[in-house]
């Protein structure tokens, strides 16, 4: 499963989606919005995204991340819109027959996708608002 969605992620529909008989572990990452960034006071968030492109490169990271650790199976939903404090933005799921591979390729995952997923992220505070960098 690779998403985008403009609605409410569903955590659970995510992690059966990465769910395996074979698997001894799925390591689950799921970003949330908070209410701070730098001291400062963060309103809400809103996420666009190059939608076509940004599911491509989701693939892209999926399969380099097939390459590097024995995955059975990987879920990835990123949500776009505008999220308030404690929503959900993102949701990676991992199976593999071990922990340890499951963490390295969740994190892996979450890594690449800030890197290089034509998705942007704007903060909105009490004083303006800002277009973030994911890896300042």
């Amino acid at each position: 499963m690779i998403a985008l969605s403009k609605n409410k992620i569903d955590i659970a529909k995510v992690i059966q989606a990465a769910t395996s008989d074979q698997a001894g572990a799925i390591d689950v990452f799921i970003g949330t919005v908070r209410n701070k960034t730098k001291n400062k006071k963060v309103i809400r968030l809103e996420f666009e995204a190059y939608e076509s492109m940004a599911i491509k490169e989701l693939e892209q990271i999926k399969a380099l991340a097939f390459e590097k650790w024995p995955i059975l199976k990987i879920a990835i939903v990123h949500a776009i819109g505008v999220l308030e404090i404690g929503a959900v933005p993102v949701v990676i799921a991992v199976s593999t027959p071990h922990r340890k591979d499951a963490f390295e390729a969740c994190e892996f995952v979450i890594d690449e996708l800030k890197k290089t997923v034509p998705i942007w992220k704007k903060e909105f505070f009490e004083d303006g608002e800002v277009w973030v960098s994911s890896h300042p």
